[in-house]
């Protein structure tokens, strides 16, 4: 029996990105959210619900990124050159906002530095990443399996605005895990916000469905041919089923129902990416087939991945069933 090794691959892969956008993606929205929350005891339960797990979080990242590198090396060596400058700003902001963690508990004069650095971080962060999306969506331009493209043609207004969008859907998951995890007056100014942000985050999900499958004709017959016009209808229903939810739970006092509805609707956004790239890994130039490795590589690095892939869900399962319930007030990160 033959596996096709760079589909698994590329659904490894593809995991490894969602469990990074949807676990890391709530702790950048506690981040995104820190201007809206001027107490320092506020704040300081903002960072104390995280702190436990955010650099576990940052694992799927790290997997993602290095499992492009090792088993589809054709993607990353098109993928960087085109996205340089905001997959560096992404890492600034993300090593500020690492430092901002440890740094803000050991001074009282210059607090106000860290929270900067923790909220500024994580805006950066999450805009860079949503500019990223937005230039790979568009298509990065390969000829003779190299980058053609300028050094600023990842900026135009679909990734400023992608880059919006995601800004505010992180928004969203960070206000939906303070609502599960914090209560009182900061559990309660979290909801409105979720209110809303979820609008919000629903909104952007519409503009770009209708503005991304006009960007190429790839996308347009991916989303309009059959058999797959099928999820042209499904997935807007389902996305609709989990906004209802949203709204309910955060309406009715609901903790958990508002965070994993948001969940949903980030798993959702993402099933519909994979649908408009699929077969390509670098939308429109190169498939998942021509990047990849020698099936040799694939084998030997799927034997790592399937022992590696299980203990890192394992101790993420831990961590959070640890952690579980809400943030003591008097307790947190010293």
């Amino acid at each position: 029996m033959e596996f096709d090794l760079p589909f698994i691959w590329a659904a490894v892969i593809a995991f490894a990105v969602l469990a990074y956008v949807i676990l890391d993606g709530f702790d950048l929205g506690v981040g995104i959210l820190f201007p809206f929350f001027k107490e320092k005891h506020d704040r300081d339960v903002m960072m104390n619900s995280v702190a436990p797990v955010w650099d576990g979080n940052e694992t799927w990242l790290v997997l993602g990124g290095g499992g492009l590198l090792a088993v589809f090396p054709l993607a990353y060596a098109t993928i960087l050159p085109a996205l340089y400058i905001p997959l560096t700003a992404m890492l600034l902001g993300l090593i500020f906002r690492g430092v901002a963690f440890e740094y803000r508990w050991r001074t009282k004069r210059g607090e106000f530095l860290w929270d900067i650095s923790f909220a500024g971080g994580s805006m950066v962060a999450a805009f860079s990443q949503g500019v990223a999306l937005g230039a790979l969506v568009q298509g990065i331009p390969v000829e003779n399996r190299a980058y053609t493209g300028g050094w600023w043609d990842w900026l135009t207004p679909f990734s400023v605005a992608t880059g919006l969008a995601l800004l505010i859907g992180y928004a969203l998951l960070g206000a939906t895990w303070l609502v599960m995890k914090t209560s009182g007056p900061l559990s309660e100014r979290a909801r409105a916000l979720a209110m809303r942000s979820g609008v919000g985050t629903l909104a952007s999900m519409g503009v770009f469905s209708l503005w991304t499958p006009f960007l190429e004709p790839a996308y347009l017959d991916r989303w309009f041919g059959w058999p797959t016009i099928a999820f042209s209808l499904i997935v807007p229903a389902l996305l609709l089923a989990c906004f209802f939810l949203l709204i309910q739970g955060l309406r009715t006092g609901h903790d958990t129902r508002p965070f994993a509805a948001s969940l949903g609707l980030f798993v959702l956004g993402f099933a519909g990416i994979g649908i408009s790239f699929y077969p390509y890994i670098v939308p429109t130039s190169v498939t998942i087939w021509e990047a990849a490795a020698p099936d040799e590589s694939l084998s030997f690095l799927l034997v790592g991945a399937l022992v590696l892939v299980p203990m890192i869900l394992a101790y993420t399962a831990y961590a959070y069933w640890v952690f579980r319930g809400k943030v003591d007030p008097e307790e947190g990160y010293h």
